[in-house]
Formats: structure tokens, sequence, C-alpha cells
């Protein structure tokens, strides 16, 4: 693999677009340290999931251009991107992500707001007297 592969993740709101190469483990996020970027460590572990399922941690650079939704949502996007690109890198990697279940785009979004409703199920506060 000479140049880079990419990929997208989407996850609620949040969009990433994934670069994947040949390396020693950099990941950066909007030109930042990912760990920095996603502070919380159970964040940043989202993102190594798919690199350490592959036991490729040490093996690929990952640039990432993440852009919308929350802190949250973009990095289950991130997870999803890097999986699709380790794809590109390799096939045989399927079985494994797929097992790990990283392949699969989070179909859940934000359930829209109701007339008569203060959110989509929260009712105004009752009175009965």
């Amino acid at each position: 693999m000479e140049k880079q592969k990419n990929a997208v993740g989407r996850r609620k709101e949040a969009i990433t677009r994934v670069f994947i190469s040949k390396g020693n483990g950099n990941i950066t996020v909007n030109d930042k340290n990912y760990k920095e970027y996603f502070s919380l460590v159970y964040l940043q572990n989202q993102v190594e999931a798919p690199l350490k399922s592959v036991d490729g941690l040490d093996k690929f650079d990952v640039k990432i251009n993440a852009s919308g939704g929350g802190i949250k949502g973009q990095a289950e996007a991130v997870k999803l991107g890097i999986a699709r690109a380790l794809l590109e890198v390799n096939a045989e990697f399927r079985p494994v992500l797929k097992a790990a279940g990283m392949l699969k785009r989070d179909p859940r979004g934000v359930e829209r707001k109701k007339f008569g409703k203060k959110k989509a199920r929260r009712s105004f506060q009752f009175s009965k007297r």
C-alpha cells in the first residue's frame, strides 16, 4: 500500500472523513492528537477499538476530519470510519471487524418533537388544581 485509503463514518449528526496510511500509530483528529481531542478515556477506546481488533495500533497512521454532532457521536463515527478504511487496506480484516460489530452504522437519531409536548415525549407539567 503506497498511498492512503479513505472512508467515511457517520453517527447521529456527526460525520468523519478518515484517511489511513502505513505508519507507526499516529492518530490525529482535526490536526490534534486524538487523546487531546477526545479527553475521555472511553471515547479514546472507541477510536482505538478497530485498530486493536486487527492488531494495527502501531502499524497505521490515521488522519481524521470530524465535523457536526457532539463529542460522543464523533468518536463513534470515527470508529466506523476507521473500520471501513481498514477493509480498504485489507479485505481479510472483515470477519474480525464484523464479529466485533464495527461495520454496522448505528441508525439511531434524534426523535422529532411532537406538537402538544415539551420535547419528543416529555409532556408539559400537569397541575391537578
